[in-house]
């Protein structure tokens, strides 16, 4: 798909979202709420591709039983090729557990300091970034450096950055949100910065650190970089409502991975099994251990459930930024936690 194909779906999607939403988001919501629970992940899934998703993919792990993998849909929708539930998927922001794994790691290791400040880190960026002088490395971490989110940018959706450069412009010379560590912001910024700042700090990519560091302990062979690491045909089709294009293509440099994969990452994430001595202690202190993850035509939430000691994930490929698609995807999935806490409990 061109540049200028795609900023002119942008520009449709922005058009037709709020008419979609006028119309359509109050009954969506309300009726996918209160329809009686199923008995079974499996229906609930099929439930939701009737509330228009397009696909959709779960991967429950319960401690002590084998891990269950459902979907429902379409993995591609016009070649109609059926959901697979081991299917690569773009994980959008879950990728930030992982940037802050591999950050906690190279701070017990004494090459990067939480303290130390986005000044004495990136130099070239005073003056362009207010108040670098005063943002730390932690407060990045934890979305309260007050950097505004590049995705906020008026142009970022009608007029797509074509490079990473360009991603960041959208963020410079901008007055601060708020001062640093009075607020929190979630800001993509911060993490676009702390990837770059790992590359510096290894002197070679991230992802070769994350792979070695955290994939391949934990055996994680369905992770990837990007987009260019893998058969664009195992990739979960995305798409957007009101557009009829495979938005698949787009956005290739973000992770990928399969449910199963970032279920497995999320337990040892949980339980430190992912860490190494003093690392745990220092991932604590700066960032969550759940997420969840959003991109056109990409909807993901990765957590854990003490209570049941319960990871479940859930993918879906149907986006409409009006929000109410986020919505239908959270109440879709709490009704599968419900359904598989009943399942424990009976």
């Amino acid at each position: 798909m061109t540049k200028k194909r795609t900023k002119r779906i942008f520009q449709i999607v922005l058009l037709t979202s709020t008419a979609i939403s006028l119309f359509y988001v109050p009954w969506i919501l309300v009726w996918a709420w209160l329809l009686p629970l199923p008995n079974t992940v499996q229906e609930q899934l099929d439930e939701g591709i009737g509330h228009g998703f397009d696909g959709m993919i779960v991967y429950v792990d319960q401690a002590g039983k084998p891990p269950e993998f459902y979907a429902s849909g379409w993995h591609d929708r016009k070649n109609k090729i059926p959901a697979d539930p081991k299917a690569l998927f773009k994980i959008a922001s879950i990728t930030k557990l992982y940037i802050a794994v591999a950050t906690a790691k190279l701070v017990k290791e004494e090459r990067l300091s939480l303290d130390k400040t986005l000044a004495d880190y990136f130099p070239e960026l005073v003056g362009r970034i207010e108040n670098a002088e005063k943002i730390t490395l932690r407060m990045m971490v934890q979305h309260r450096s007050g950097i505004p989110n590049f995705v906020d940018h008026p142009n970022y959706w009608t007029n797509p950055p074509k490079s990473k450069q360009e991603t960041l412009d959208y963020a410079l010379d901008l007055p601060a949100d708020f001062e640093p560590g009075e607020d929190y912001g979630y800001s993509n910024t911060n993490y676009m910065l702390i990837e770059d700042l790992l590359d510096k700090v290894l002197g070679y990519s991230r992802h070769q650190y994350i792979k070695e560091e955290i994939l391949m302990p934990l055996q994680l062979k369905n992770t990837f970089a990007s987009l260019h690491d893998v058969d664009i045909d195992d990739v979960m089709s995305g798409y957007y409502v009101g557009v009829e294009d495979d938005l698949k293509t787009e956005f290739t440099g973000l992770m990928i991975a399969t449910a199963e994969d970032v279920g497995i990452f999320l337990r040892a994430l949980n339980d430190g099994s992912v860490f190494n001595e003093g690392e745990q202690e220092i991932y604590s202190s700066i960032y969550v251990y759940e997420h969840t993850g959003l991109l056109i035509g990409y909807q993901s939430i990765a957590e854990y459930h003490k209570e049941i000691d319960t990871v479940v994930i859930q993918f879906n490929n149907t986006t409409n930024f009006d929000g109410y698609d986020w919505n239908l995807a959270e109440i879709i999935y709490s009704r599968i936690v419900k359904i598989v806490r009943s399942k424990k409990s009976s």
